[in-house]
C-alpha cells in the first residue's frame, strides 16, 4: 500500500522553525532593528537599503510558460531554486509577494510554495500576515470617502463631477456581487448617489504603488498622483487635490516595511505586496528586491503569470523604475501544461503524451524567445511530477539545447533544495556570466508604438487593433501627459494572444485594444485587452469549505 502524501500544510506545519532574530542574524541584520510579529515574523526598517552593495549581488527573475489554471509552480520552484542556492554555497534571500485572501478562500489557494519548498509560517503568510493588505485597503478607501465627502459638502468641493469618477472601492476578497454597486441611497444626508463598485486588493492602484515607491516620500509623491476624475468644467482632479497623500502615507507607515520570514530550511525569506500580473506589474515591491541584494550575495524573485505577463512588465517597467538589472531568468515549465498546449483535456494531464509534449513545446519555445529579446539567456526548469515519462524530458531538454539554453529537472516540491542543486549550478553559471540586459522598448516612444512593441515581440501578433472607445482613452492620456509612461497590458494569462482559446503558441493573428485605464500614481499606462476582472468570484465549491481550526487553534484545509 502506497504512503500518503502529506499535505503542504501537514509539510508546513511539521517543519521545525526557528526564531525570526537566527534567520536575521544569517543576514547580519541587529535584533534592535527588527519589528517583531509575534516569535517567527518581522518587518524591516528601510535604512538596511544599500545601493552600492546592490550593484554587486545576482538577481534571477522566476517566470514561467503560459500556466494551467492550477499554476506551473513559480513560487515554489523560486524557494527551492533559493534552498539550492544556499546548498551550494550562495548566500541567498527569495522574495516574493504576499497572497491574497481571495484565491485564498476561493480556487487558487495560497502563495506560499508547496511541497518541501514552502515559506513558513504558512498559515500566518496565508492569512492576513502582517495587515499590509488591511493597510491599503484603509489608504484606499480613505481616498474614496474623501472623494465622496467633497461631492457631498455644497460649500467647500472642488466641484467634481460624480459621473466621471473612476476610483472604486477595495477588499481582499472574491465577491462577485460587488463589482458594480449604487451609493449614496437614502436621502441628502447620505450623500450623493452614483455608481461604484469594488475592486480586489490586489488589483487597486495603492498596491501598484506601494510596490512601485523608493521610500515614504516617494509613496507620498505616488499617491497624490493618483487620478480621481474631472470637475464639471473638465479639469482633472487627482488625490493631491483632496489632501489625501499625507494621509493615506500614515495608513501605510508600517506596510511599506519588507516582511521577513523563512524558508522550510532556514534561510531569509522577504514578502512584500502582492499585485495581480494580468491587470498589474505582477511583482514584488521594489523595496523588497533591494532589500534582499543589500544583504545577500543573491535575490530569487518571481513575476506573475507566464513571462508574456509578468516577466515582461518586471523588466521593462519594474526594472526601469529601480534601475535593476536581472542577471538570470528561470523559466519554469512542467510537462502536464505542455501536454495542455498540446491539446490534452484536464482529464488528460497526468496522462504520458510525447506527441502532446511535442505540440505544446511550442509555447515553451515563444517564452525561450522572448527571454532571449532582454539578452538574457534563460535557463528552464522542468518542475517535475511524478507522472512525468523519461522520453518527455529528453525532448524537452534536447529541443531546448538547439537554442542554446539549458533545460534542468527540478525536484523543489518533493526534496526542497537537495532537489535544485543543478539547477542551481545552471543559474550560477548564468548569473555569473556576462549581461547583456535590455528592455524591449524606450519609454519615450508614443504609447501605439510602445504596444505594437509588446504586441508583435512578445505574444507574437501580426497588429494591433483599436476600440473607438480605446481611440478616446487614447487621446485623454495623451492630453494629461500620460505618453512616455510605460505599458502595463492588461490580457488573460491562458494565451499568448488575447483569446484564451488559443493555447500553445498563436500566429497570425492581430490583438484589440478595447480601453484604456492609466494608474498616474504607479506610473503606467493600462491598455485593456479583451473583458479583464478586477474583482473575482468565488468558484462553485470554494476552498473555505474544506477549512477549520480546532480548539488549540490548528488550522486545517489551508493549501
Amino acid at each position: 500500500m502506497s504512503k500518503a502524501v502529506p499535505s503542504d500544510l501537514d509539510i508546513a506545519q511539521s517543519a521545525k522553525i526557528k526564531h525570526i532574530n537566527e534567520i536575521a542574524a544569517k543576514l547580519g541584520i541587529a535584533v534592535d532593528d527588527l519589528e517583531h510579529f509575534g516569535k517567527y515574523k518581522a518587518k524591516l526598517p528601510l535604512n538596511l537599503i544599500d545601493e552600492e552593495k546592490i550593484k554587486k549581488h545576482k538577481l534571477v527573475l522566476v517566470t514561467a510558460i503560459s500556466p494551467t489554471p492550477a499554476g506551473e509552480g513559480k513560487t515554489t520552484t523560486s524557494i527551492g531554486l533559493t534552498e539550492g542556492l544556499n546548498i551550494i554555497g550562495k548566500k541567498t534571500t527569495v522574495v516574493l509577494r504576499e497572497p491574497s485572501l481571495g484565491p485564498v478562500f476561493g480556487i487558487k489557494g495560497g502563495a506560499a510554495g508547496g511541497g518541501y519548498s514552502q515559506v513558513i509560517p504558512m498559515e500566518d503568510i496565508n492569512l492576513h500576515f502582517t495587515g499590509d493588505f488591511s493597510a491599503i485597503e484603509k489608504a484606499n478607501n480613505l481616498l474614496s470617502a474623501l472623494i465622496d465627502n467633497n461631492i457631498q459638502n455644497k460649500t467647500r468641493n472642488l466641484n467634481i463631477d460624480a459621473r466621471t469618477v473612476v476610483w472604486k472601492r477595495v477588499m481582499d476578497m472574491n465577491d462577485r456581487a460587488l463589482r458594480n454597486i449604487v451609493i449614496g441611497l437614502g436621502g441628502t444626508t447620505n450623500g450623493t448617489p452614483r455608481q461604484d463598485g469594488f475592486n480586489i486588493t490586489p488589483a487597486s492602484e495603492v498596491m501598484a504603488i506601494l510596490c512601485m515607491s523608493k521610500n515614504i516620500e516617494d509613496l507620498k509623491t505616488k499617491l497624490g498622483n493618483i487620478f480621481v476624475g474631472y470637475t464639471f468644467e473638465g479639469k482633472p482632479i487627482f488625490a493631491r487635490d483632496l489632501n489625501a497623500q499625507g494621509a493615506m502615507a500614515i495608513l501605510l507607515k508600517d506596510a511599506i516595511k519588507p516582511n521577513l520570514v523563512q524558508t522550510l530550511e532556514g534561510n531569509p525569506a522577504i514578502i512584500h505586496g502582492g499585485p495581480f500580473a494580468n491587470i498589474a506589474q505582477g511583482t514584488n515591491t521594489i523595496i523588497a528586491t533591494k532589500m534582499g541584494l543589500s544583504l545577500s550575495d543573491y535575490v530569487v524573485t518571481e513575476a506573475g503569470f507566464g513571462a508574456d505577463l509578468g516577466a515582461e512588465k518586471f523588466m521593462n517597467i519594474k526594472c526601469g523604475y529601480a534601475g535593476l538589472k536581472p542577471n538570470a531568468v528561470v523559466l519554469v515549465a512542467t510537462i502536464r501544461a505542455l501536454r495542455h498546449h498540446g491539446g490534452a483535456k484536464k482529464d488528460e494531464y497526468n496522462t504520458p503524451s510525447l506527441e502532446r509534449v511535442k505540440k505544446g513545446f511550442e509555447n515553451l519555445e515563444k517564452h525561450i524567445e522572448n527571454i532571449l529579446k532582454f539578452g538574457i539567456k534563460p535557463v528552464v526548469a522542468i518542475n517535475s511530477f511524478i507522472s512525468d515519462s523519461a522520453e518527455e524530458v529528453d525532448f524537452i531538454k534536447t529541443e531546448c539545447a538547439k537554442h542554446g539554453v539549458d533545460a534542468v529537472l527540478s525536484e523543489c516540491w518533493a526534496k526542497g533544495g537537495e532537489g535544485t542543486t543543478d539547477l542551481a549550478k545552471a543559474v550560477v553559471k548564468v548569473a555569473e556570466g556576462e549581461n547583456n540586459f535590455k528592455p524591449l522598448y524606450d519609454w519615450n516612444l508614443s504609447i501605439e508604438e510602445k504596444i505594437k512593441i509588446i504586441a508583435t515581440e512578445i505574444y507574437g501578433a501580426t497588429d494591433v487593433e483599436y476600440s473607438a472607445k480605446a481611440r478616446s482613452g487614447l487621446k485623454t492620456i495623451n492630453a494629461l501627459g500620460y505618453d512616455k509612461l510605460p505599458i502595463c497590458m492588461a490580457k488573460t494569462q491562458k494565451s499568448l494572444s488575447d483569446n484564451e482559446t488559443k493555447i500553445g503558441r498563436p500566429r497570425n493573428f492581430n490583438v484589440t485594444v478595447r480601453e484604456f485605464e492609466f494608474a498616474a500614481g504607479a506610473g503606467f499606462v493600462i491598455p485593456i485587452l479583451g473583458e479583464m476582472m478586477r474583482m473575482p468570484g468565488l468558484p462553485v465549491t470554494p476552498a473555505s469549505e474544506g477549512m477549520d481550526i480546532d480548539a488549540n487553534g490548528k488550522i486545517t484545509g489551508l493549501s
